[in-house]
């Protein structure tokens, strides 16, 4: 079955609804990972819609020869939404020559550990305590997460582009 939803580019004028999802989504408009700050209304981006409706989002960043990806949310799991919208940041980064696609999830985020395996990341590093840190500059990252697992570690992926 061919879905109904789009994936596209985020434009300069997506700002504002970018910022208001990630408030949303995730308690505020700026992400704490790995003790950096980002706005990722300010991010390039896709998004999955169907007609006006957005079903996901994805940011991303490039420095270093890599491509970082800042968020990644699926507002409708198993529809293959997520991968899409991966998919379109891996294209991206091959544009750019990236050498890889790599990211932070929390040691809760036990969907995210699957999806990302599922796709060819590979596991990289924990940091242990790095949300508790993140939580000084952030107060608004919960305690509990998913499945009522505490959150306290960042957990590393990174896909090879070679």
């Amino acid at each position: 079955m061919t879905p109904n939803w789009t994936i596209e580019a985020l434009l300069p004028a997506d700002c504002g609804w970018v910022e208001d999802f990630i408030r949303q989504h995730w308690g505020a408009a700026e992400v704490i990972v790995h003790g950096d700050v980002y706005f990722p209304a300010e991010l390039p981006g896709f998004v999955c819609r169907e007609e006006r409706q957005v079903l996901g989002l994805v940011t991303y960043r490039f420095a270093a020869g890599d491509c970082e990806v800042v968020s990644l949310d699926s507002l409708r799991e198993s529809e293959g939404i997520g991968s899409a919208l991966m998919t379109a940041v891996v294209a991206a980064a091959r544009g750019q020559k990236c050498g890889r696609v790599w990211l932070i999830t929390t040691n809760d985020n036990l969907t995210a550990l699957r999806f990302y395996q599922k796709r060819g990341f590979q596991l990289l590093r924990i940091t242990p305590g790095a949300v508790d840190e993140a939580r000084k500059h952030k107060p608004e990252i919960p305690m509990l997460g998913h499945a009522g697992i505490p959150i306290h570690d960042e957990i590393e992926f990174g896909l090879p582009l070679d």
